[in-house]
């Protein structure tokens, strides 16, 4: 340990600047991971956090790259397959068996964003979202730069309270040998790698992308595990949008619920829009649904995900839909409805 970093801690401890100390300590802490002495590293950290140093609120208020996040304390509504995935996970940061890096690939809307609010959530953690945007410069050499900064921030962090969430981290990394990509993107990618490999090894990083297949490959070794959120049936959306729906409903005390009519229209699309989309779509449809119609808001679902196309009486009949179903989604009272099918 250095000299300096003794007359850090004394000085702190005497001028009571908690979120300094902690800092110096963990950066010491550090040191001694990066030599090879992990026990004492641990023990460091594990002193500071016993002795009620760790203050959640004070001690985010001088990062500049990162921020904290608030996240809901909901449940996620996840396939089985990749609940599994996000529970495993959680059990491996908790249990301390050496996997800390993830990254959570996929189409938007799957809950790759959300799930790492539920493993913080779980898990009793803060979670701080690393900010691109302040982190992104257009001057030369400046972005590297900044990239080194934020994990010196990230490594002057109590590592056994907080999770770190890198959200759309293609926007800072890209594929070192695209054509496409400039140079510097390239220099800001290699020192992302750099950095990443210093990191210590204690400290839990959440990654997601949405272009997994154009993503630097040396960057995905990186990471201990990877976990894919394209893993949808069709059977897992309309399960989840009938969630959706349901819990959307409780909240309007004008709408009714048609779960038959509702799972009819999903069943006729070629393609279910994930859970992200889905819930918005219920949840506009049902809030701008007619009070004067308790199952308004069908209609408005059907045409939000069948991009406003004009009702076809005939093609709802050979889709399945029935005279009173037509009704609702077309405004045409049953009778018309009936008399128009005959006639075709």
């Amino acid at each position: 340990m250095k000299k300096q970093s003794i007359m850090n801690l004394v000085r702190y401890h005497v001028e009571k600047n908690e979120e300094a100390f902690i800092s110096e300590v963990a950066e010491i802490a550090r040191e001694f991971d990066q030599s090879g002495d992990s026990a004492m590293a641990n023990y460091l950290m594990e002193l500071v956090s016993n002795a009620n140093y760790y203050v959640p609120q004070r001690s985010y208020k001088n990062l500049r790259y990162l921020s904290k996040v608030d996240y809901a304390n909901t449940p996620l509504l996840l396939p089985e397959i990749i609940e599994e995935d996000i529970l495993g996970i959680t059990r491996a940061i908790s249990e301390k068996a050496d996997l800390t890096k993830f990254l959570f690939y996929g189409a938007p809307g799957t809950g790759k964003t959300e799930s790492a609010y539920q493993i913080a959530r779980i898990l009793g953690r803060d979670l701080l979202r690393v900010d691109f945007e302040q982190l992104i410069d257009s001057r030369l050499g400046e972005t590297a730069k900044n990239v080194s900064l934020l994990f010196d921030e990230i490594n002057h962090l109590a590592f056994g309270k907080i999770i770190v969430l890198m959200d759309e981290i293609d926007a800072l990394v890209l594929d070192r040998v695209n054509a496409n990509d400039l140079r510097e993107m390239g220099r800001v990618t290699s020192t992302f790698i750099k950095e990443l490999d210093r990191l210590n090894e204690n400290t839990v990083v959440i990654a997601t992308t949405n272009l997994f297949n154009i993503f630097d490959k040396a960057i995905v070794r990186r990471f201990d595990a990877t976990v894919s959120f394209d893993r949808y049936s069709k059977e897992d959306l309309i399960e989840i949008a009938d969630s959706l729906l349901s819990s959307t409903l409780k909240k309007n005390a004008n709408s009714r619920q048609d779960m038959r009519l509702f799972n009819k229209i999903l069943n006729n699309l070629n393609n279910i829009p994930y859970p992200g989309d889905l819930k918005q779509i219920i949840k506009t449809s049902v809030a701008f649904s007619s009070e004067a119609n308790e199952y308004d808001y069908l209609r408005k679902i059907y045409f939000a995900l069948n991009d406003n196309r004009e009702i076809d009486i005939q093609r709802l009949s050979d889709e399945g839909f029935t005279t009173r179903e037509i009704e609702i989604l077309s405004r045409i009272p049953k009778s018309s409805v009936s008399r128009k099918l005959k006639e075709n």
